[in-house]
């Protein structure tokens, strides 16, 4: 039985949903390209990173993004030739994004615009919050090392940036 796949980092988000060939008319299946893969595209094509440094960013070993990057150009590849839309959605990633923990609800939460500053919990609206160093972000287990070096579980009042 193969392992769990493991959650991919996102860097940013698509700004669009996906795209449309124009002059096609009719009912057409989209290709559907996971979040994953939309970065590699990013990071190789658009940051002009390498695979190994794209690889290190993802946190995911060089061979498996090769993988995943090689699944997304042949996805892009499909729907330019066969006239078909592309959509992004889904994916087993989380955001490359700041936590926190409100101390008044115990809830950990991210805050993916990083432009604007986070004045109160996402879920109760408390300003009783801390921001966290490090999250370590595992399929199975999260940990969490918070500004006051106290540590403990999130509770899983977000889903801890899994993309639906």
């Amino acid at each position: 039985m193969p392992r769990q796949k493991l959650m991919r980092k996102i860097g940013k988000l698509p700004e669009f949903r996906g795209f449309n060939p124009m002059g096609k008319v009719g009912d057409i299946s989209p290709v559907v390209m996971c979040l994953e893969e939309y970065e590699s595209i990013r990071l190789s094509d658009y940051a002009n990173l390498s695979q190994v440094e794209a690889s290190v960013t993802m946190g995911v070993s060089r061979p498996t993004y090769t993988r995943i990057y090689d699944i997304a150009r042949k996805k892009i590849a499909q729907a330019f030739v066969e006239g078909r839309p592309i959509v992004f959605e889904g994916g087993k990633v989380y955001f490359d994004s700041d936590w926190f923990h409100c101390n008044s609800c115990d809830c950990y939460f991210d805050h993916l615009r990083k432009e604007l500053i986070v004045e109160k919990c996402a879920l109760c609206g408390s300003s009783d919050i801390e921001q966290c160093l490090d999250m370590k972000m595992e399929a199975d287990q999260t940990e969490v090392i918070c500004v006051d070096g106290k540590r403990g579980a999130a509770k899983g009042c977000r889903r801890r940036g899994m993309f639906n």
